[in-house]
């Protein structure tokens, strides 16, 4: 009898899993545990997730309350059950998931409610940006996943995550540590972008790349505000969307939020269209507006089925804060190769980083969309350099990235630290190889380039390279890599040598597009070899190979006779409508413009916001691009010359304005800001060491006491403040977060600190910021308060008395400059 039962509940649970993902009913989620929470009375500093040992009954009802309201799916409480969160607190990881999940069951008693391991973000900054490594963020989601589905989650669900890499880590860690179905819903803000600048559709690709099974989006905003997000998101997948919006906006001064449920459930109708699979609440939200979504939504035949069959695939690859279509011709940055350039290979050889990614740097900024980056080298272990170069790069520049590699080790190290969507260069038609690298390309959700070459050499025929690229994608597809992430490479010969054979590149190409339908990649300038005035040949093939269907040429972007062809080609072939692009170029008489993609191809004009490798470093430029080697060598050339604080306040400072500037007009995003100010920091150790050395008093341009208050045990915000004024040249005292109301004050008094930063991210604990700021006025200190937070608005920080709101780490410096004269 016992067994009967187990085996009926087993089998209409993996129903009812396959049901919430076959985009046909609407399932309905849950609404916010931590307003319910609040409202029973959970003490600030308190840790909720303790509460299903401490306190058990209180999550339960909470939960069964949505159960009775209709979800079909609740989250349970381990939202912050990570090792890094919970230390201190006297209980592991295992133990409080454990009881959180059973908690949760017990709540769903006989129904066919779905559990859901909840699992938000870390709390910390991955690198390059903090110091958390992307390996030890793997490590605290696994032993999340671990925990959970030895405790019987049904599903596991990463959600109001803002930082890319740091949701790779835990999808990868959910992947191979469970069988679990997993969700994944990042937060993101009204400018389409998350706090740290990821856009959807770089969310999109590399989370439907690396297998999610859905994804969506949740908190920050109302239904109104995110619908447009959630359209976007609906445009750039094929998988079931699901979000969970807030209830509105919160009221500061009533800490409730601003719609109820049935205005809640009204402004959800709209997303009716957009072919979402599943809906909830976050924040503000309670029982009563699941309710409302099940008199709206349940039982509806959702639009998804729609939506997924209208989708049209293109060859995609990203960054976080660059998502790149191939919609048009490409161009693929060729420098970054050992093979036939001695500065590279030296490079390599000397572990001279400042030179590749100077390299990069220059290659984007004169037109690359893409680079190659190849590190087979004899004498170097390939498998640790390339990972190290990836990491690097990915540091300073924002274009995707083509990992050229056939070492399998090499690729998949790669692979799974790369930030985002990236290309393999490559595989080929030989079965062995294709074995060893299209796994790789699945399991990461890379596209792939496979050469037209197999075990017998590049065959002399347009006939018989396209019968290999006809086995590449058969084989391809037999792995389940969608048909527009493959792409070919039909091999360039040396005219000099194999005439014939390289006249029949163009045939193939064509063969290939017309009837395989797939996307074309070549390394052009191999066509030359050999023979004089290179750049005449190359010229003309790439015109050759336009023609015959090329998408991505591999070359050197910042050959301007090459990328005119490509011009030209825009023009004749119809892709820039009305020559727009090509006018814009030449309009000045020189190749000036923007390539098909929107990057600059203009050879760059190298003034105080530009880099010449064979110049001495501007430190502008060195900033902007946050390379900390190039800005040291930058500051100690400007010592030279000038004394050490016009170095300061003439270069550094006005360097890291501009680079303030830019971000506050959104043309950089948060990742950027820190690289940038970090690179700054690097050429203020320069200056202080020269100080220093002269006996003179290092720079300290002030003292700033920054704290989360107490009850708030967020201080991501408060650590990027925290960096962007200790490069300004601001000596930082940094209280932590949960900090006593004296604590804050004896610090001040302490430290004779002129400006107080105080955070809080959640509207509960916006009592404490006042309170804080209450008892510094009563202890008479003479200082400024600057408050800060993704609650706050700067209405309400003049009701509770701050001098200063900052809405951002830039606004921080602009108070401290302000306050402090400099």
């Amino acid at each position: 009898m016992q067994k009967a039962a187990f085996n009926r509940k087993k089998e209409w649970k993996e129903s009812k899993l396959r049901n919430i993902f076959n985009t046909k009913e609407y399932v309905i989620l849950d609404g916010a545990m931590g307003t319910m929470l609040q409202n029973s009375g959970l003490e600030l500093g308190e840790r909720p997730e303790l509460l299903s040992i401490t306190h058990p009954e209180k999550i339960t009802a909470v939960h069964r309350m949505y159960v009775e309201s209709g979800s079909d799916v609740i989250y349970a409480n381990t939202f912050g059950a990570n090792a890094h969160k919970l230390a201190g607190f006297g209980y592991t990881v295992e133990e409080v998931i454990t009881a959180g999940i059973k908690v949760a069951r017990e709540a769903c008693g006989d129904t066919e409610t779905l559990v859901a391991l909840d699992i938000g973000p870390l709390g910390e900054l991955l690198e390059p940006a903090g110091t958390l490594s992307f390996e030890t963020a793997y490590e605290l989601f696994r032993e999340m996943v671990e925990a959970g589905t030895k405790a019987g989650a049904d599903v596991i669900i990463f959600e109001t995550m803002t930082d890319l890499y740091e949701v790779k880590a835990g999808v990868l860690a959910a992947k191979e540590h469970s069988h679990l179905p997993v969700m994944v819903s990042m937060t993101f803000e009204s400018n389409h972008r998350t706090f740290s600048g990821c856009t959807v559709e770089s969310m999109a690709m590399t989370l439907e790349g690396l297998g999610a099974d859905a994804i969506g989006i949740n908190c920050s905003l109302g239904p109104t505000e995110i619908f447009p997000i959630a359209r976007e998101l609906c445009e750039n997948t094929r998988l079931p969307v699901f979000v969970k919006p807030n209830a509105g906006l919160p009221n500061l001064k009533t800490g409730e939020y601003d719609i109820d449920a049935e205005q809640f459930a009204e402004q959800m109708l709209p997303y009716h269209e957009l072919g979402i699979s599943m809906l909830g609440g976050c924040c503000g939200t309670a029982p009563g507006y699941i309710r409302q979504l099940v008199s709206k939504f349940g039982g509806v035949q959702t639009k998804a089925s729609e939506r997924i069959a209208n989708y049209v695939p293109v060859l995609r690859a990203c960054s976080p804060t660059t998502a790149l279509r191939v919609d048009h011709v490409a161009v693929v940055g060729e420098t970054i190769n050992p093979m036939g350039r001695k500065f590279i290979k030296q490079a390599y050889l000397e572990e001279d980083m400042d030179t590749i990614l100077a390299c990069g740097v220059d290659q984007v900024e004169s037109g690359a969309e893409i680079l190659d980056v190849n590190a087979g080298l004899p004498g170097i272990d390939e498998t640790e350099m390339l990972r190290r170069v990836v990491k690097l790069l990915q540091s300073v520049i924002d274009a995707p990235l083509l990992l050229d590699s056939q070492n399998p080790e090499a690729l998949e190290a790669a692979l799974r630290i790369y930030n985002g969507k990236p290309m393999i260069n490559s595989t080929n038609g030989d079965p062995a190889l294709m074995e060893q690298i299209f796994p790789l390309a699945k399991k990461y959700g890379a596209a792939i380039v496979g050469l037209t070459l197999d075990e017998g050499g590049i065959p002399e025929t347009a006939e018989r390279r396209f019968q290999l690229a006809e086995r590449i994608v058969e084989t391809g597809l037999s792995y389940g890599i969608p048909k527009e992430d493959l792409i070919i490479d039909c091999l360039t010969l040396a005219a000099s040598v194999q005439q014939k054979e390289a006249s029949e590149t163009p045939k193939a190409i064509r063969m290939i597009k017309e009837q395989l339908g797939v996307k074309i990649l070549l390394g052009v300038s191999n066509i030359s070899f050999g023979l004089p005035q290179r750049e005449v040949i190359n010229r003309n093939f790439l015109t050759l190979a336009l023609d015959a269907g090329l998408d991505m040429p591999i070359m050197n972007p910042k050959d301007n006779g090459m990328k005119e062809s490509i011009y030209a080609y825009n023009v004749l072939s119809g892709h820039d409508e009305g020559a727009k692009q090509y006018i814009e170029a030449f309009a000045q008489g020189e190749t000036a413009g923007k390539s098909s993609g929107g990057q600059s191809t203009a050879p760059v004009k190298r003034d105080s916001n530009s880099q010449d490798q064979t110049a001495q470093p501007d430190i502008f430029y060195t900033v902007r691009k946050g390379l900390k080697n190039e800005t040291r060598a930058a500051a100690e050339n400007l010592l030279e010359s000038m004394k050490e604080m016009d170095v300061i306040n003439q270069k550094l400072i006005p360097a890291l304005d501009v680079l303030g500037a830019l971000f506050e007009k959104g043309d950089i995003f948060l990742p950027q800001l820190i690289q940038g100010a970090q690179a700054a920091q690097a050429g203020f150790e320069v200056v202080n060491r020269r100080l220093a050395a002269q006996d003179t008093e290092t720079v300290n341009r002030g003292k700033i006491v920054l704290a989360t208050v107490k009850g708030d045990i967020h201080d991501i915000g408060k650590n990027i403040v925290k960096i962007i004024l200790q490069n300004y040249g601001y000596q930082i005292i940094d209280l932590g977060r949960d900090v006593a109301i004296d604590t804050v004050v004896e610090a001040v008094k302490k430290h004779e600190a002129k400006v107080v930063g105080l955070s809080a991210l959640m509207t509960t604990t916006l009592k404490s910021m006042a309170d804080t700021i209450e008892a510094i006025r009563k202890a008479g200190l003479d200082c400024k308060i600057m408050v800060g937070g993704a609650v706050l608005t700067e209405e309400y920080s003049k009701t509770i008395q701050a001098d200063y709101y900052a809405k951002d780490a830039k606004r921080s410096v602009d108070i401290a400059k302000e306050v402090f004269g400099n």
